[in-house]
């Protein structure tokens, strides 16, 4: 795909699912990657991947509803490649599968900080870094429950919604700067994430499956081939979208 190699991206929930499927694929287009994760384990994993398939990477923990850590993980970035000019923000957490009223305050906290606030300081602190270089594209991962409603995930779709508003906002504020911010919803991809809270929620597995007019799941590599096109100069004229990869859910 054109204008990928030597682009330098930072992956944010890259240990895994939808971040892991992004990096190897941005990985054999030939971009630089900073693999960033909660678990250091995970990114290690993911980064010796990147490079046993003959591509260039590194790996950094951090925790994204964290503003030091955020901070960090970009400035470790630009001090690698010498600048910024993509990145995916692929970390997230699952609703906790419970009705509205039964939601703790603690659990709505958590998955805010961060699907919400982790988005907002990863795009504040990556769009900076791309403002002192030439510019970049900025992938946020949404998910369709931005734009629909499903059973027992009322804070998880708010927490997605949210993204959907930063997203707006922020490619009006730099679309003639040459930076695009732009999303990705996914419908029911088959993570460990995803496969953790289907185990945890036995009514979601079908509830999910319901409204899948393709009548299955994603496949994350399938997630990250929107993502690889948004990254790429291919996208030149893409900003403020809200790509849904989703077998048809949102048409329902």
């Amino acid at each position: 795909m054109h204008g990928l190699a030597g682009k330098s991206v930072l992956v944010t929930g890259g240990g895994s699912g939808i971040g892991r499927a992004a990096a190897l694929l941005l990985g054999e287009g030939g971009c630089r990657l900073l693999i960033a994760d909660l678990s250091q384990d995970a990114a290690d994993r993911v980064c010796a991947e990147v490079i046993d398939n003959g591509g260039e990477a590194r790996a950094f923990r951090a925790d994204v509803g964290s503003e030091g850590d955020v901070r960090a993980m970009v400035d470790a970035a630009v001090s690698a490649f010498g600048g910024l000019q993509g990145a995916v923000n692929a970390a997230g957490v699952p609703q906790v599968g419970k009705p509205l009223h039964d939601v703790d305050i603690e659990e709505w906290d958590r998955c805010h900080r961060v699907n919400l606030r982790g988005l907002f300081l990863c795009n504040k602190y990556e769009v900076a870094a791309m403002l002192a270089g030439n510019g970049g594209s900025i992938v946020n991962i949404a998910s369709t429950a931005a734009s629909v409603g499903f059973p027992n995930g009322a804070e998880y779709c708010a927490s997605k919604a949210g993204v959907m508003g930063l997203v707006r906002g922020g490619a009006i504020d730099y679309a003639t700067k040459g930076i695009r911010i732009n999303a990705v919803l996914p419908g029911g991809t088959l993570t460990p994430m995803l496969k953790g809270a289907m185990a945890n929620d036995p009514g979601l597995e079908p509830a999910l499956a319901a409204v899948h007019p393709m009548n299955r799941f994603g496949q994350p590599r399938e997630i990250a081939a929107a993502v690889r096109f948004l990254i790429s100069d291919e996208a030149s004229f893409v900003t403020g979208a809200a790509y849904a990869v989703d077998g048809g859910h949102t048409c329902i």
